[in-house]
């Protein structure tokens, strides 16, 4: 039986109390405020993975359907934290590539690694995404957002607003989160109103070392503006 360090335990002590802030912004940006420097650190104590598979779907998806060099393709991190997807993303050859965050602090820290165009803080993905216009952009990604006490299952319509026709979102979910929430009821519902379409589905991933995740890949279809501006009643 593996005993955990402290600092590793002190990690996963972190983690669980963001996953009971019920997806309060200002308690989360707090806690984020504070954790922004050990961030990574953390994320490496407790064996995430979750950015380097995200990103890693997100190529294969380019490769497979989006024509165009990837130095082209445009890619909007939402909930980008430190930058750790977009370091992935970087190292794969995408370079026109957006961020933002809850949080100011990690968004800054996403800023220092210089992969991104522009990084935003105090973005919350629990609201409307005013300030990002519709299909802005080619892939949108998301790693570590959709999991418990942060953002609910609604957020995924702005990621699916903010893709152009044809494009894809990317998506982790935390298995915890998978089984308590509504998301897959949320991916039901975003079907059948023509937002977006489910395209691949992996089950029980890597993620973290304590828990997999689930990943996903979303097409956004080519009648999904329409669809969203001239609502059926």
């Amino acid at each position: 039986m593996n005993t955990l360090t402290a600092p590793e335990q002190a990690a996963r002590e972190r983690m669980k109390v963001s996953h009971g802030l019920n997806g309060d912004a200002v308690r989360l940006a707090h806690l984020y405020r504070g954790w922004a420097s050990d961030f990574d650190l953390d994320q490496a104590r407790v064996g995430y993975c979750g950015p380097s598979v995200v990103a890693e779907l997100a190529g294969a998806v380019q490769t497979a359907y989006l024509a165009g060099s990837r130095n082209e393709i445009a890619i909007l991190d939402a909930g980008c934290g430190t930058g750790l997807v977009g370091v992935e993303l970087e190292r794969l050859g995408f370079r026109l590539i957006d961020g933002f965050d809850l949080s100011e602090e990690m968004a800054e820290k996403a800023r220092q690694t210089g992969v991104y165009r522009h990084a935003r803080g105090n973005v919350d993905l629990n609201g409307p995404l005013s300030d990002h216009a519709s299909a802005s952009y080619d892939l949108t990604v998301c790693c570590g957002v959709f999991t418990l006490g942060h953002v609910g299952p609604a957020g995924l319509r702005e990621l699916a607003r903010v893709t152009r026709p044809n494009g894809f979102v990317v998506a982790s979910t935390r298995k915890s989160y998978a089984e308590t929430t509504s998301f897959e009821g949320e991916i039901r519902r975003l079907q059948d109103e023509g937002v977006l379409v489910p395209a691949q589905c992996l089950r029980n991933g890597r993620y973290v070392a304590e828990e997999d995740a689930h990943y996903w890949v979303f097409r956004v279809p080519e009648e999904k503006a329409s669809a969203q501006e001239e609502p059926r009643l």
